[in-house]
């Protein structure tokens, strides 16, 4: 790993909420990620499954956390099962944990080896009444590849299948979407090390580069502070491609006089930033795209603001979408008297800001968060008001990332440029 160490003391509090969740004879199972194969013999880069690394911090595949807060023996309560290493493995792979290291990291007093596991978990299912299992509720999860945790749900009810099997996501779901002091400082790490990819980009962007070239300028600086890499696939969208939300070719060169929006977040330590910000391919935006960058950015500050304790996604929505439709009408891009008789269920702004303001972030980009559930301290959330207009051929966002706390919204990603004349100023110096 290129982090630096992190304090057990994080993952044995995570531990300990998350054990008071748990209902009285109970037993809960977290699996590692596989290591995903690209075809012949070669396999992408490992990335943990984030609910294990949350408990235990442990970033190695062929991992497994059993937690059973009610197990007769303390140290069947918490443990850890990992691949054992040798000298082969460690010949083509490199260091893997001793057991030594693994508690070190963890806290967790019982780690054994994989081979250990069935001779230590079928006694311990026999001491509980419910079985805690793990998988993908994210709304937007893609289920097209099996994953280990759903292999071994497979596996535990077929060997066990009078036991009572529960789900861990709705307790994953509320624990994580309440960041401790510690978890914020690693995001405000991942923010600080994207803070300086975007002021390198601020020096190199001109016209006749390649956005590909901008992709290549913001690895160099991630992963040169300690950064795994990017915390989600980089948008580099210059021109009308702004305008489609998701463009990923970051193939076509930046021409003279157009906006180049680029959405990008450093991962570091496992934990994520997200920060869209637009800039003028020249250095200086035109009279055109500086009043509707304006406006969008009017939207942002309004809608940090309401980021409050209290309120819902669904209310903050709408609140934002009242703001918009002013900036939009001020644009003449909509009209007052067709916003006046609109329908509430499809508001006109969507023609020109389709997406969300702002989601869950964490461990995942898009991370765990019920949208019914009100906001309160702790949670991070990005904002990310947008206005895309396709017959123009502009498309701008603006995206920070805002820690909810009592006192206030709190912008992790201050210190990020967003202003016209900053921007305009940086680029040119």
């Amino acid at each position: 790993m290129k982090y630096l160490p992190i304090d057990k003391t994080l993952f044995i509090q995570n531990r300990k909420r998350f054990a008071r969740k748990l209902g009285k004879k109970s037993m809960a199972v977290f699996n590692s990620n596989d290591i995903m194969p690209t075809s012949a013999d070669g396999t992408h880069a490992f990335i943990q499954q984030t609910d294990l690394f949350y408990l235990s911090g442990i970033d190695q595949e062929e991992s497994t956390l059993v937690i059973c807060p009610d197990a007769r023996e303390e140290k069947h309560r918490e443990m850890l099962f990992l691949k054992e290493t040798n000298e082969k493995i460690a010949l083509w792979e490199g260091h893997k944990y001793t057991k030594a290291e693994a508690t070190a990291v963890s806290g967790i007093k019982s780690v054994h080896w994989n081979q250990e596991f069935e001779t230590v978990f079928r006694p311990l299912v026999f001491e509980c009444d419910h079985i805690y299992l793990n998988t993908n509720e994210h709304l937007r999860a893609d289920l097209t590849v099996e994953t280990r945790d759903a292999r071994f749900l497979q596996k535990c009810r077929e060997a066990f299948p009078l036991h009572q099997y529960r789900r861990l996501a709705p307790i994953m779901h509320d624990l994580r979407a309440i960041k401790s002091k510690p978890e914020v400082e690693l995001i405000k790490k991942a923010c600080h090390i994207t803070a300086k990819a975007f002021r390198r980009l601020l020096g190199f962007i001109e016209p006749g580069v390649w956005e590909f070239e901008i992709e290549a300028e913001i690895y160099h600086e991630f992963i040169r502070n300690r950064s795994r890499g990017p915390a989600f696939q980089t948008i580099v969208a210059s021109g009308a491609d702004a305008c489609t939300l998701h463009y990923v070719n970051n193939n076509k060169q930046c021409r003279d006089g157009d906006l180049v929006l680029i959405d990008f977040g450093a991962e570091y330590a496992n934990y994520a930033a997200d920060l869209t910000r637009t800039v003028p391919v020249n250095g200086k935006f035109s009279q055109r795209q500086k009043e509707v960058y304006n406006a969008v950015l009017k939207v942002q500050k309004a809608a940090i603001k309401l980021l409050k304790p209290g309120k819902t996604v669904d209310t903050f929505s709408r609140q934002v979408g009242k703001v918009m439709e002013a900036e939009l009408i001020r644009l003449k891009l909509l009209k007052a008297a067709e916003v006046n008789k609109q329908s509430a269920d499809q508001p006109l702004y969507k023609k020109y800001f389709p997406h969300g303001t702002s989601h869950h972030l964490g461990l995942d980009v898009h991370d765990y968060g019920n949208r019914y559930r009100k906001f309160a301290p702790g949670m991070v959330f990005t904002c990310e008001p947008g206005i895309y207009i396709q017959e123009e051929g502009i498309g701008i966002r603006i995206e920070n990332d805002i820690l909810i706390t009592r006192d206030g919204p709190v912008d992790l990603t201050a210190e990020i440029p967003r202003e016209v004349d900053e921007i305009e100023a940086l680029m040119n110096s």
